[in-house]
């Protein structure tokens, strides 16, 4: 992992991760394969040198950074536990300290490393130091982890291998072993689906992601035939054959359009159509307070991702994450930090196909724009919204031939998808209420006094019908507008 870095003389190393542990013996086995000694720190424990032992009165980082200028020889190498927690507040004095260990470390073959789960985003250090993203564990680790465990219950069990690890995937080690050591415990083997259900809750515990049950097809969306067509023709290119023929990652796509019109379902569907698993990551949530800390859950949320794929990352309402991208913004470079790390990382996204949705394309940056598909979602037209209706009606146990879908159709012209929903719902609470069941009569009044989004949001359709202009594949086929008529 850092080897090399050692070899060439880096001063600096940041080894990014959650599991120290694990990280710890890939470094002490780089440390010694460059011919290293190995020291280390924490705020415990303290300075300890290369034979175990501890040197007193090292706690504080600012006397541990002194004895590696004083007291550590050349060809020493010491790793620091979570020296990042040191510089959540502005730190002149610990700032200047570590510049001097880098610069001295540097002339005479000493290297600090620095290993914790967040960057140390100081400026003053930002050319005199490489950062490492320690990989979460593969198919092979994940494996010896599964190893271990049924070595440790001593009698073979019956399991599904391949779906156990490739449940696991996306894990840390530790994670993997409470995993199966808790599906033993409750079914008696390690059953892949109790794996994946505590992966479940892992990933959506650490606040970033959530993973999508594969539940919804194309079938529940309506409408959006150009779109679903692109992407029917994509649904075996995530498969492994299709990667032993050569076939790369499909290009991921970006959804733009009006609210409400199917955008987070046609996302939603990706898994389930590909046969992969799906991650959510909702834009806003990547922002925190702490100076690195949007990068680092950036970097979190890939991490995670690659480690699932192949899988579909939909990343909702990503127009939030770029409002200052144009450069006004007072986000300190936030922005435009965490943009680079995205275009970065969409150069090796091989195995995971990103989902992007947004409301207006203006917000996002042209290289972003320009490493997706492109895709422009309008209100429905009148075919569409007879799927929305059909699915509806269909979804809540009742026969869509029972109405005339043709002049309910017509009568929502201007409606959203979400609209309809809502008036389906409204349209059934009436037939309850009269205790029989929903008519197309209901449905009428449903609507009365609903005005259509075409209507309430006249200005910022067209606006935003004119920015897509030229930039956006249409998802559905386009129909000629004309004035809502909402009469039987």
């Amino acid at each position: 992992m850092i080897t090399n870095y050692l070899k060439a003389g880096y001063g600096l190393i940041q080894v990014i991760t959650h599991e120290e542990s694990r990280a710890m013996a890939t470094i002490s086995h780089d440390v010694k394969e460059a011919q290293r000694k190995l020291w280390t720190w924490s705020v415990t424990e303290g300075l300890t040198n290369p034979e175990g032992e501890p040197i007193d009165a090292t706690a504080l980082p600012l006397n541990a950074l002194a004895d590696f200028i004083n007291r550590l020889t050349e060809g020493s190498a010491l790793v620091m536990r979570d020296l990042h927690a040191h510089f959540r507040q502005p730190d002149p004095e610990l700032t200047r300290k570590l510049r001097d260990c880098v610069s001295i470390g540097k002339q005479s073959k000493k290297t600090l490393i620095i290993l914790g789960c967040e960057v140390i985003n100081v400026p003053e250090l930002s050319k005199d130091n490489v950062i490492v993203d320690f990989a979460m564990p593969g198919r092979a680790e994940i494996e010896r982890v599964l190893d271990l465990i049924i070595e440790a219950i001593g009698k073979p069990l019956e399991l599904n291998r391949v779906a156990v690890v490739d449940a696991a995937q996306g894990l840390t080690s530790d994670e993997a072993e409470q995993a199966f050591a808790l599906s033993y415990a409750e079914t008696g083997t390690i059953d892949a689906t109790v794996v994946y259900r505590e992966k479940c809750l892992t990933v959506k515990k650490a606040g970033l992601l959530e993973i999508v049950p594969n539940k919804v097809t194309f079938d529940a969306v309506g409408g959006l035939e150009l779109l679903k067509a692109n992407l029917h023709a994509k649904r075996k290119l995530m498969t492994r054959q299709a990667r032993e023929y050569g076939i790369r990652c499909p290009r991921g796509v970006l959804i733009v359009g009006q609210p409400g019109s199917g955008k987070s379902l046609i996302s939603q569907s990706l898994g389930t159509l590909f046969g992969v698993p799906e991650i959510r990551l909702k834009a806003d949530t990547l922002f925190g307070s702490l100076v690195g800390q949007t990068e680092a859950n950036w970097r979190s949320a890939w991490s995670t991702a690659k480690a699932i794929a192949p899988c579909v990352l939909w990343i909702d309402e990503i127009d939030g994450l770029f409002s200052g991208a144009s450069g006004t913004s007072t986000d300190s470079g936030t922005t435009q930090r965490v943009l680079k790390a995205i275009l970065q990382d969409l150069q090796d996204a091989d195995g995971v196909f990103i989902a992007a949705t947004a409301n207006d394309i203006d917000r996002l940056p042209d290289p972003l724009v320009d490493r997706l598909d492109v895709w422009s979602v309008d209100l429905p037209n009148e075919a569409a919204r007879a799927d929305v209706w059909r699915i509806e009606i269909a979804g809540s146990k009742r026969n869509p031939d029972d109405f005339d879908l043709e002049r309910i159709s017509k009568a929502t012209d201007g409606f959203s998808g979400r609209q309809i929903v809502q008036v389906w719902e409204y349209a059934k609470t009436i037939a309850f209420n009269a205790d029989r069941e929903p008519t197309d009569l209901d449905i009428m009044e449903a609507l009365n006094g609903v005005k259509p989004t075409s209507e309430t949001m006249k200005e910022a359709i067209e606006a935003r019908r004119k920015r897509l202009s030229g930039k956006a594949q249409p998802a559905s086929k386009i129909e000629e507008r004309k004035e809502t008529v909402r009469k039987f």
